[in-house]
């Protein structure tokens, strides 16, 4: 029996590899993989790894790797055909018939996605010819440089109805294949077939194996009646099945640190852009709410993928509609978080507005399901009578009754009932408890002091409050996006850091490494400072670079200006070095008053514009 990719690709989505080989092997979690014995030697320090992320195993003792087909092929001595057998039926999937005209059909889904590859060159050839002039100069102005285009795979489909037809033609298509992958329209009422996308900014849309199987493409016409339009349903694409921008994503999930960012579901093409460009692994659907099917895609890829939604009620409402839909699908692994962003804001504007990581803070500011679940019930009318909070208690049971693991149901429903009574025990007047005095001291009502509120905790609340300088954070936050913009300033930076005394050890690791030759791009650097235990510092630079307004971390200024203008601020950091070792010998030579407060009045000065973002103006670093 043959199976075409489409099946086996299908059969592997459904199945998490942990899952098959766990019932063989003992594994345990490890950050995103997980870990266990050797199924094929004898060992005694577990070497094998499962990753469900990028769906393989590897045996470190054997050298063995594969997927799950292979897995129960070596593990249980299983033919191709009887292991993807024993796994379609786990997976609850019909066996394809046999068919002696599926490899025809194989062929001709080949043939039609050779003509998608063709196309994608052909859009991005006009994106960058005359008449792409005015999609060039709208990429611009939504701060998306030339050098990004390619990565994304974006193009220009000309005004002209007949433009890929012909050229097509030419090499050798037939209308009737270019109608079947969806670059064609064939009218109802019959004649001619015509371009699909025309006068529109390309995208091309990628299944999970990175095969472009559709396009989608928005209005250049500000009068277009359909802003953005996606390619049909066709042999190669499922709308349903599919979800823009998922091999990005897996490849940044891929080479992060270890952690817990989950992958982010946002709403359009420029937003998945957006993120990506800030190292956020980030999907969109295709257009519509989300689809059990593309719910499965998703926890195969992440355990707790992040749908993100505008905080007004339109994307309150959109939310809802996601809880309504996943609910009964949860299972323990299986959930969702979510996060709103600020009413009229959306992934790309804080990205070109404010910086990357502005854009990351805001996506890692997450709710999870249960208080999503239990604030769209407490919305649904009025609290103020004795029958509306019986009333909300009674779908809080049915939402929980929804769920279908029996045993995450009845967690839901102690969640739940747990934060009913919470939200209606404020409302209750009670009497402060009695907090007995400390050293003999006389005790009162009223609950125990906060931190702050007494002499011990005065001091600790102050060394808690020390953040990061915006600047400072903003010079180290370049740094680690960009590293090769420190390499003119090894010195100075291990002389003088980042100008923040907490940002010490972090900068002379950088230093360390840019010195021991190792080349180290952004994502490694990440992986690499986050394993040597800087983690949770470069989670506060990413929060006080993100106030900083650093013109260097804008993501649509050219790499060139952006590296001078970190220069800049750097240099206005060693100034303050170099005035403060001047202050430091005028201090102390006689009859040197007057250069004192002249060196004095500079250094605040600086210090001043350094604080206050006053350094990014106009030559006030040059």
């Amino acid at each position: 029996m043959r199976f075409d990719d489409r099946f086996i690709e299908e059969l592997k989505a459904r199945l998490r590899p942990s899952d098959v080989i766990g019932r063989t092997v003992k594994l345990k979690r490890q950050g995103r993989e997980y870990v266990g014995l050797s199924p094929f030697t004898k060992e005694k320090s577990p070497s094998f790894f499962v990753n469900d992320d990028k769906g393989f195993f590897h045996d470190f003792s054997s050298g063995k790797h594969g997927d799950v087909i292979s897995f129960l092929q070596e593990t249980e001595r299983l033919s191709f055909v009887e292991a993807v057998e024993r796994l379609a039926a786990e997976a609850g999937m019909a066996l394809p018939a046999e068919d002696p005209r599926a490899a025809e059909r194989e062929q001709k889904r080949q043939g039609l996605t050779d003509w998608m590859d063709l196309a994608q060159k052909w859009f991005a050839a006009n994106l960058r010819r005359t008449t792409g002039k005015a999609t060039r100069e709208y990429l611009e102005r939504r701060g998306l440089p030339e050098d990004q285009w390619e990565r994304f795979g974006l193009g220009y489909a000309p005004n002209d109805r007949e433009g890929l037809k012909q050229a097509f033609v030419q090499r050798g298509a037939r209308p009737g294949d270019l109608v079947e992958a969806g670059l064609l329209v064939a009218p109802e009422g019959g004649g001619q077939p015509y371009d699909r996308f025309r006068d529109r900014l390309m995208f091309p849309i990628l299944d999970a194996r990175g095969r472009i199987v559709s396009f989608g493409g928005r209005a250049m016409n500000p009068d277009d009646r359909a802003k953005y339009l996606n390619g049909p349903e066709s042999p190669l694409f499922h709308k349903g099945a599919t979800l823009y921008g998922l091999p990005e994503a897996r490849r940044i999930l891929g080479a992060e640190a270890k952690g817990e960012q989950g992958i982010v579901v946002v709403e359009g093409y420029m937003d998945v852009i957006a993120c990506q460009r800030a190292g956020l692994p980030a999907v969109a659907p295709m257009g519509t709410a989300l689809t059990e099917e593309q719910m499965e895609r998703l926890w195969r890829v992440s355990a707790e993928p992040v749908l993100c939604f505008d905080g007004d009620a339109a994307g309150r409402r959109a939310a809802y509609r996601a809880v309504e839909r996943a609910l009964p699908l949860l299972k323990s692994g299986r959930s969702f978080r979510f996060t709103l962003l600020e009413a009229g804001q959306d992934p790309d504007d804080i990205l070109r507005d404010k910086g990357a990581p502005a854009l990351r803070q805001a996506l890692s500011d997450t709710r999870p399901f249960a208080e999503v679940l239990f604030r769209r019930e407490a919305e649904a009318e009025p609290l103020d009578t004795p029958e509306r909070k019986a009333g909300l208690k009674g779908r809080l049971r049915q939402a929980a009754n929804a769920v279908q693991d029996k045993d995450l149901a009845e967690q839901y429903r102690r969640d739940l009932f747990e934060r009913f009574d919470a939200l209606f025990a404020r409302a209750t007047p009670q009497r402060a408890p009695w907090t007995p005095g400390q050293g003999g001291g006389r005790g009162r009502f009223g609950p125990p002091p906060v931190l702050g509120q007494t002499a011990e905790g005065a001091q600790a609340m102050q060394s808690l409050s020390r953040a990061i300088e915006p600047v400072p954070a903003a010079l180290a936050h370049g740094a680690i996006d960009d590293p090769e913009r420190m390499d003119d300033h090894l010195e100075a930076i291990a002389a003088h850091g980042f100008g923040d005394p907490s940002l010490d050890g972090l900068a002379q690791e950088l230093v360390r490494l840019r010195f021991s030759g190792q080349s180290l791009d952004s994502a490694a650097l990440r992986r690499h400072l986050a394993q040597s235990g800087h983690d949770v510092l470069m989670r506060e630079v990413e929060k006080a670079a993100a106030k900083s307004g650093a013109p260097f971390l804008a993501a649509d200024k050219p790499l060139g200006e952006t590296r001078i203008r970190w220069s800049q601020a750097f240099d206005a950091l060693i100034r303050v070095a170099a005035l403060e070792d001047a202050l430091s010998s005028a201090r102390s030579v006689p009859g040197q008053d007057e250069v004192f407060r002249r060196l004095k009045a500079e250094r605040d000065a600086l210090r001043r514009a350094i604080k206050t973002g006053e350094i990014w103006e106009e030559g006030a670093s040059s």
